[in-house]
């Protein structure tokens, strides 16, 4: 038995997944921050739409940021593929969300918000759990 061979476990992450955490830690931390600025301007501070609004566009970006790093991650890093499919989804859930917010289209806005927060805790999860540092084909 040879003790100087590192368990599975023991791996270091590629350096494309910490840029992918990174990414969508930060993604994640404008998400949750949207219902929060909604939910103050509903309370009354009037200039909280304003910033919610911001946020919204700026998640677009953070998004993109995200379909960069997962195609690097999946690419560079033997990552999961299905990284990828879901980062676009998630580019083009927001550009939604952003044209049904500013249409006021709030019978779209709100549920399709709900869905965006709860996909990205999730990728979020996944992202930093155990299973992200495993390569695509590789043993497990």
């Amino acid at each position: 038995m040879d003790t100087l061979a590192r368990p599975a476990e023991a791996r270091r992450a590629p350096a494309t997944l910490w840029l992918l955490r990174c990414v969508i830690t930060v993604h994640l931390m404008a998400v949750l921050g949207q219902p929060v600025f909604a939910g103050l301007f509903l309370t009354g501070d009037v200039k909280a739409i304003q910033v919610h609004a911001m946020v919204g566009s700026m998640l677009a970006a953070f998004d993109l940021l995200v379909i960069v790093a997962a195609l690097l991650h999946v690419i560079g890093g033997r990552g999961r593929f299905w990284v990828l499919p879901v980062a676009v989804v998630l580019f083009l859930a927001v550009g939604l969300q952003i044209g049904m917010g500013y249409a006021r289209i709030l019978q779209v806005h709100v549920p399709l918000g709900v869905a965006i927060v709860t996909a990205s805790v999730l990728l979020a999860i996944w992202v930093w759990s155990p299973s992200s540092r495993r390569p695509r084909g590789g043993v497990r």
